[in-house]
């Protein structure tokens, strides 16, 4: 017995001293488990995403629909994990939510939809500028008529007509700077509110100061929104459709002068400040359906609301996805840029993807306003009458011209999406000067004699009117919004539709007094030598930016040389 203890002891303590490597290996065990179970909890987290995604898309669309989508979604959501790395799991979850969701409202809304709608916010504030500039050529008629209770001579006159256009630099100015401090979108929400308070004042004027005061307010707003409109219709449309809709701009301005002349001719002048009040109320509707631009979003660092409003707008197609990757790619490469210095800034205002697109802007922008298309709006009627004669009924004339100017708006939508800036450029600025000279010739050999072929001069002004409507007017607008970098496009903008504004209220100061002191030969004379030579300067900077991204144009204004092809 005591053996069998002894043999049973001896037993247990081999059995205790081979334990050890029993011990081990449910250590290791144990380890794999663990690794097994985080395994499969990362597995188990990807399925729920997956499930909720299926579950989700197999409620909205067919079987086929949804495999085609899944596949598109995947590779997006990646490219956006890769594109803002850092993110934790719970802020991917969401943002896959966020994008699901909105891949639901693509399928129901095509994105050209979401991208005239945005564009529509925009030309809409541009087409109550508009009623602006063409209000003037129905007020200055009625308060110089005998029965008019303000009084109104003809240096009166050029002040009403002028005050819009006095504020209109500054306005720029300003703007660019609204647009790059709150947003593009913000930005226009701002504008509607003084342009409403200009009209209303214009509404209820009962004497000259009420007048100016409205007219300075509403003449400001068209400043404000002039940089605004093609920078936010440029960052919110894809290429494809940008130039369609920036040459909608120029329409909506010829849209709204045809407006305020037609209601003006038949209403009281101040009921057609009422109706005019109308407009800016629709703008702040509009707004509030839209985004803010992605692209302003993004460079502030709002990377997901950037990407929720930049697919909102263009959808999932793998152009827009090229698109919106550059757009992050260049946050990123700012973003590992050192913060310079307010010397620096200074010194990075001369670089060459600046100061290249702001000089062509400027020739561009003097040359259409010097070809003297403001002061044919402005002064429509007063034209008419000394350049037609009295051959012509001068309201029906200068109805005839607001309709041509509105139809040739329309051509210049069509043309500016199927041929290149550079060619439609070229042809208006040619046909323009044509025309300027070959109307200040006809006045000249006539001697401002009575005739019976009035039908010559008002051909020459059809002529100038369909010409610089398809180049000179709609192109500066389009490119304002496309050739400057996201950096200083609020500035670049602000700058050069300054420019024009100066301009603007130069012509149309001082057209009156060339027209009676030096002679309406020779004031349309030099309105054409202006086109002309502006013309040819273009012909050499001009670079073509049809059917290019924002991010490419910006690129090759950094090259030394400027391609003009």
């Amino acid at each position: 017995m005591g053996e069998d203890r002894n043999d049973n002891a001896e037993e247990v303590t081999v059995d205790e001293k081979e334990a050890p490597p029993d011990a081990e290996d449910a250590t290791e065990a144990k380890a794999d488990d663990k690794e097994e179970k985080a395994d499969d909890i990362e597995d188990n987290m990807q399925k729920q995403i997956d499930v909720v995604i299926n579950k989700e898309m197999t409620m909205k669309y067919a079987d086929s629909a949804i495999r085609q989508r899944e596949n598109e979604k995947s590779n997006y959501i990646q490219n956006i994990k890769n594109s803002t790395s850092g993110l934790s799991l719970s802020d991917l979850n969401q943002k896959e939510e966020t994008l699901l969701t909105d891949s639901k409202t693509v399928a129901r809304f095509s994105p050209i939809w979401k991208q005239t709608l945005a564009s529509m916010a925009a030309i809409l504030m541009t087409f109550t500028g508009g009623l602006t500039s063409g209000y003037s050529a129905v007020l200055l008629p009625q308060l110089k008529a005998s029965d008019s209770t303000i009084p109104c001579d003809d240096s009166t006159a050029s002040w009403i007509a002028a005050m819009a256009a006095l504020p209109m630099a500054p306005g720029c100015l300003i703007g660019g700077w609204l647009m790059e401090k709150f947003g593009r979108r913000n930005a226009h929400y701002m504008v509607c509110a003084p342009f409403l308070l200009g009209w209303i004042l214009i509404a209820c004027a009962n004497n000259l100061a009420l007048i100016l005061l409205g007219r300075f307010f509403t003449g400001l707003c068209v400043g404000l929104i002039g940089p605004l409109g093609p920078v936010f219709i440029s960052e919110t449309t894809s290429p494809q459709l940008r130039g369609i809709f920036l040459a909608a701009i120029s329409l909506a301005i010829a849209v709204g002068i045809l407006v305020a002349h037609l209601i003006g001719t038949w209403v009281h002048w101040q009921w057609t400040a009422i109706i005019s009040c109308i407009f800016p109320i629709l703008s702040v509707i509009l707004l509030s359906l839209i985004p803010e631009s992605p692209t302003w979003l993004i460079s502030k660092g709002q990377i997901e609301d950037g990407v929720k409003a930049f697919t909102w707008l263009r959808g999932y197609d793998e152009e827009a996805k090229i698109e919106l990757k550059a757009i992050i790619d260049k946050r990123k490469a700012t973003d590992n840029e050192p913060i310079q210095t307010l010397r620096e800034k200074i010194r990075s205002l001369q670089s060459p993807e600046l100061i290249k697109p702001l000089f062509i802007m400027i020739v561009f922008f003097i040359t259409c306003q010097f070809s003297g298309v403001n002061a044919i709006a402005f002064y429509s009627i007063e034209i008419i009458q000394k350049s037609v004669g009295e051959g012509i009924d001068h309201y029906t004339a200068m109805f005839v011209i607001d309709s041509l100017r509105t139809v040739m708006s329309v051509v210049a939508c069509v043309t500016c999406k199927k041929y290149g800036r550079r060619p439609l450029c070229m042809l208006s600025g040619i046909f323009t000067a044509l025309s300027m000279v070959g109307l200040s010739m006809f006045l000249y050999w006539t001697d401002g004699q009575p005739t019976n072929l009035s039908w010559i001069p008002l051909s020459f002004l059809m002529l100038y009117i369909c010409a610089i409507s398809i180049g000179l007017v709609p192109l500066p607008w389009m490119m304002c919004g496309e050739v400057f970098p996201t950096r200083v496009r609020g500035l670049g903008s602000g700058i050069s539709s300054a420019t024009t504004f100066v301009a603007f209220f130069i012509v149309v100061k001082t057209a009156p007094g060339m027209m009676s002191d030096l002679g309406e030969v020779f004031t349309f004379l030099l309105y054409g030598i202006v086109a002309l030579i502006g013309t040819g300067i273009l012909y050499f900077i001009l670079p073509e930016t049809k059917g290019k991204s924002l991010q490419e144009i910006e690129d090759k204004f950094k090259s030394n040389k400027i391609s003009i092809a």
